[in-house]
């Protein structure tokens, strides 16, 4: 549960928030993401992950909550090994497409090398077959410069994600060392087109993870009441030894 790959630190309290646009029904929204690392843990195939609570929002109306699961390796390698998404609209829970490592076949993925500058192919981010869940990533470029509202960042590194189902369609995310995602671009036929800049990169203090716990824990728990065939087969999420970081 130890995260400090220089391009992906998740450290329990870490918070980025982002800020842009997307396109939906055919028209350009107002989109935010906030993505905070939780003070938990989750034992998914054997692998001691991180929780991650992450809420998407458009046009101010939240319209997907999701607790995400990573870890990193001896190498220094960060996977993905899952999800749990709930989607809403109007307020209204729609769908839960859930994926967890070594439920229904999916397989964990690497979300981040410990090198990426000398991985030159493709490489799937996961793999979650009954949710259609395909997305792959390949390096892009490397040594780039970009400034958002947080701050200017340099040697900024750029990572083009994909899936199976869409064909010449791209999300450029940008990386800084020692902050992570910066940046959200797109390229191709993309017809979301989300444009995102970081605008809030901050440690939150223990109030205010403790209420990011709970909100996580209470996804979990309708967690196993709607996806009973994956999730309900999981170990529960723990608060996570606060020694180990």
């Amino acid at each position: 549960t130890v995260i400090d790959n220089v391009w992906l630190p998740l450290k329990p309290g870490m918070r980025w928030v982002y800020e842009g646009t997307s396109i939906e029904g055919g028209k350009s929204a107002s989109h935010r993401i906030e993505f905070t690392v939780a003070d938990l843990t989750k034992e998914i195939e054997g692998v001691r992950t991180l929780v991650a609570w992450v809420v998407y929002i458009s046009s101010g109306e939240v319209v997907e909550r999701e607790i995400a699961f990573y870890a990193q390796d001896n190498d220094g390698n960060v996977w993905y090994l899952g999800e749990y998404p709930e989607e809403y609209d109007g307020g209204e829970f729609v769908a839960a497409p859930t994926w967890i490592a070594g439920l229904k076949d999916a397989r964990a993925g690497i979300k981040m090398w410990a090198e990426p500058q000398v991985v030159r192919s493709s490489y799937f981010q996961g793999w979650g077959p009954a949710v259609d869940w395909s997305d792959y990533a390949k390096l892009d470029e490397v040594g780039q410069k970009t400034c958002v509202p947080v701050d200017c960042y340099e040697d900024v590194l750029v990572i083009a994600e994909s899936s199976l189902d869409e064909a010449d369609a791209f999300q450029l995310k940008y990386y800084a060392p020692g902050v992570g995602n910066v940046r959200v671009g797109w390229r191709g036929a993309d017809a979301v087109q989300e444009e995102l800049e970081l605008v809030e990169f901050i440690e939150l203090p223990p109030e205010n993870l403790a209420e990011i716990r709970s909100q996580a824990l209470e996804l979990e728990k309708h967690a196993y009441e709607i996806s009973r065939d994956v999730y309900a087969h999981t170990q529960p999420a723990e608060l996570i030894d606060p020694t180990l970081h």
